[in-house]
């Protein structure tokens, strides 16, 4: 009697090996696509629709956007509700860390992430987490400025 169980809890565990190399295999093609649309340091921030830094490339800006959902800046429009990866190409030194906040016009009451210059990159913003709200930072983007990383909380950096 303990066969079938013993065999059917080796089979549970043989399957969910498998998922874990495919969910490696993912996140390593999309950090794959990040790196090879890395231009360099070129004081840049950019956004793109979709995971790994993939098709439906959002924009590029030197400077802060206030509202990613007006009519001006690099993002507009709906581009707060769409943003699923992001880089940070900036020059090392000063404000040079992006921060990205869940409300337009910098405002903190509805949580901030940053992207530091050495990380490049956040591919797959669903497992990142707006600081002080918990909320998840995928598709909610609302505005963006360069801050010293001093600006940062130890709990709000994206990876």
């Amino acid at each position: 009697m303990r066969r079938p169980a013993t065999a059917a809890v080796v089979i549970a565990l043989a399957s969910l090996g498998l998922i874990a190399p495919a969910t490696s295999a993912t996140a390593a093609a999309q950090d794959y696509r990040c790196q090879e649309k890395w231009p360099g340091r070129d004081g840049y921030v950019r956004a793109w629709q979709d995971y790994g830094c993939d098709e439906g490339f959002m924009g590029e800006t030197v400077g802060d956007d206030r509202s990613w959902s007006d009519g001006e800046g690099a993002f507009r429009g709906l581009d707060y509700t769409i943003a699923s990866s992001v880089m940070n190409s900036g020059f090392i030194g000063g404000k040079d860390v992006v921060a990205f906040y869940a409300e337009k016009d910098y405002a903190y009451e509805k949580g901030y992430v940053c992207l530091a210059p050495g990380e490049k990159w956040a591919d797959n913003l669903t497992d990142n987490y707006f600081y002080g709200t918990g909320t998840v930072v995928n598709d909610r983007i609302r505005s963006h400025r360069w801050v010293t990383a001093s600006g940062c909380a130890a709990g709000s950096w994206l990876t």
